[in-house]
């Protein structure tokens, strides 16, 4: 093993559970500027001397300000690590940081504080070696967990060699091979809305228009799309309903959600297309709230983790992941992006979200080689010109 990598590798992974303690400890739900702003200062604690911190607004209007530190150097390559802050769960049921053998628990470890730490301390390591690059930048937002509007940091970062992202890392299970992320779906939020009639449902219940009946026909018409296997790997899964409020009167309006994962957005189209404008006597609208881009990066990337690999002594294989992430925003203007660099762990947006300790060093090693392999990829400089 590359003997920088291995040495930087074991002191990021010494000081990542007291750092992933601090972080966990804050509880930041999407939009929730104190706890947002709480878990920044606490990175800004972390990063290198010398760095220039900047609080460039965040997509999500409401929210607090989002965190670009970054740290100049004296080669060549300029790349960006990616994390969020914010995490889905309220405070009511937030869970501080507790041990249980090889799993640290709590609200936000894996998805993506876990990740958060590492690439700090992939950022210390640079720091300390300014020769290996022109620029190492990190962005922390906060509002990857739910956000409508449009990406906003995406051209800030056209041009750069490199966006790494620190969502969680993971194994391919079939060997045990560590695998980064270089494949994503296209996410999209499909929000239908139903306007009927209320009646009594006892006494009258056929002179209404029943809103809850139509979602369920609608639900039933939007998962009858549901085909993972197919060419476009679309799932279409009714996820939310609410209609209703009285137990014997019927539903006069209502909403249902569904979530929708494919390669190419415009899968949510052909969903939408099959969504009717009335049933019955309930009106019904349809809308697209939420659609995030689709990332494959494979071909681009297949070099740097070929030399990654040669730099940690191990294989490192490209996987892919259905859920989102702010990754395939950057990949949109950085094609060189890998994802998936975060630490192993399980149970994201569940009470059991949890690290695994014995990850932190090998997902640290394979961070650091990815980043140096990275910059080191970037394209020769033309030879000038003899005329």
């Amino acid at each position: 093993m590359d003997p920088w990598v291995r040495d930087a590798a074991a002191e990021i992974a010494r000081r990542a559970e007291a750092e992933l303690e601090a972080l966990v400890g804050v509880s930041s739900p999407s939009g929730d500027v104190a706890g947002a702003e709480e878990a920044i200062a606490i990175a800004r604690a972390l990063l290198p001397a010398g760095v220039t911190v900047q609080r460039p607004p965040c997509s999500s209007g409401g929210h607090a300000d989002d965190l670009l530190a970054t740290v100049a150097g004296t080669g060549q390559g300029r790349v960006v690590l990616l994390g969020h802050v914010d995490t889905v769960v309220g405070h009511d049921d937030h869970r501080a940081l507790s041990a249980d053998g090889d799993r640290l628990y709590g609200s936000g470890a894996i998805d993506m504080k876990g990740g958060v730490v590492l690439a700090l301390g992939v950022l210390r390591a640079l720091a300390a070696e300014p020769s290996r690059f022109a620029e190492a930048a990190l962005l922390l937002v906060c509002d990857e967990e739910w956000r409508a509007a449009p990406f906003r940091h995406g051209e800030r970062f056209a041009g750069y060699d490199a966006c790494l992202c620190f969502e969680a890392g993971q194994l391919d299970l079939s060997d045990g091979v560590d695998e980064v992320i270089v494949r994503r779906k296209a996410a999209g939020t499909l929000r239908v809305t139903a306007r009927g009639r209320a009646a009594h449902a006892g006494s009258a219940p056929d002179r209404g228009a029943n809103a809850l009946l139509a979602l369920a026909e609608v639900a039933r018409t939007v998962h009858a799309l549901h085909d993972p296997d197919g060419p476009q790997r679309l799932t279409a899964v009714p996820t939310v309903v609410r209609a209703g409020g009285a137990f014997n009167v019927v539903p006069a309006d209502g909403a249902l959600t569904c979530d929708l994962r494919a390669d190419s957005a415009r899968s949510f189209d052909t969903v939408l297309a099959t969504v009717p404008e009335r049933s019955g006597e309930v009106r019904i609208e349809a809308e697209m709230v939420r659609v995030w881009p689709g990332m494959d990066a494979r071909a681009r990337t297949a070099p740097v983790l070929d030399a990654a690999a040669r730099r940690v002594g191990r294989a490192i294989r490209a996987g892919s992941r259905g859920g989102a992430s702010d990754a395939s925003h950057m990949a949109a203007v950085v094609p060189l992006t890998i994802d998936g660099l975060g630490p192993r762990g399980s149970g994201a947006h569940a009470p059991v979200e949890c690290v695994l300790r014995s990850s932190r060093g090998p997902r640290a090693e394979i961070a650091l080689a990815v980043a140096l392999s990275a910059l080191e990829s970037r394209p020769a400089a033309a030879p000038a010109s003899a005329g």
